[in-house]
């Protein structure tokens, strides 16, 4: 394994791709894994945790120092154009190294007009016209997203939907382990877009974690215009071709619920 940096570190993806990169065995003593963040962080295993700021550039060239491959996880849902920034000062900085940049995208980026996604696919553009070697990783929404969306609809009495949607939820741990896979690896330019293991409605999953919860509430299907909902009624956040993901949409609220 080479030296690796996890930008986002302490994000849900980031902790998960450091706990899957300190898992392998080849690591020696930790030093291989180096965790971005933007405040002095202590470790809590055999990562070290290094302080840069990619919305200004500050420390980063430091944090990539010696480094052979960067997991970009690091994104701002609220802010998204920190994405474009803090991705310029990231590819400023490794043009000097040459090191490889993967960087963690969304299926469907191009084709559904949510304005995060259009960010999103801006950075895509400035990694595939960087000087560095790179690769993309598109995934679907992860269960926490679903899980998360599910719970603000059933505090109300009657749980209103999206009419006509499905989703194909990702576990977080399959997505690290891709990326785990990919830092391995030479670059590969667009990497084979990864999508969990079921294409389900959204009454479908919505009856899933109700009954996870215990709770009881009828579902209202509502039909809602726009040119948003239309893509994704059309299907063109799903990658069913690429189905590989593992854990269920049941088996991550299982977890959860067993605090594993």
């Amino acid at each position: 394994m080479s030296a690796v940096l996890v930008t986002g570190a302490s994000g849900t993806l980031g902790r998960a791709v450091l706990r899957r990169l300190l898992a392998d065995g080849d690591l020696d003593e930790g030093h291989r894994v180096r965790a971005l963040s933007r405040k002095p962080r202590t470790a809590t295993g055999r990562e070290t945790w290094v302080t840069g700021d990619l919305t200004t550039g500050a420390g980063i060239a430091e944090a990539v120092r010696d480094v052979d491959v960067v997991v970009h996880c690091a994104t701002d849902v609220r802010r998204p154009k920190n994405d474009i920034a803090g991705t310029r000062h990231l590819l400023d900085a490794l043009s000097a190294t040459r090191s490889h940049l993967i960087y963690v995208s969304i299926v469907g980026i191009d084709r559904v007009p949510l304005p995060y996604y259009k960010t999103k696919l801006a950075v895509e553009g400035l990694v595939e016209r960087a000087d560095v070697p790179w690769t993309i990783l598109r995934a679907t929404q992860f269960h926490d997203l679903a899980r998360t969306m599910f719970q603000a609809l059933a505090r109300v009495p009657v749980m209103p939907l999206p009419a006509g949607m499905s989703l194909q939820p990702v576990d977080v741990t399959d997505v690290a382990d891709r990326l785990a896979e990919l830092a391995a690896e030479p670059p590969r330019g667009r990497a084979t877009d990864l999508g969990g293991p079921q294409v389900r409605t959204l009454k479908d999953l919505a009856r899933a974690y109700l009954t996870a919860e215990g709770k009881r509430r009828p579902i209202m299907g509502v039909r809602l215009p726009g040119a948003i909902l239309r893509a994704y009624r059309e299907g063109h956040h799903l990658t069913p071709e690429h189905a590989d993901g593992r854990v269920t949409f049941e088996e991550y609220l299982c977890r959860r619920a067993s605090g594993r």
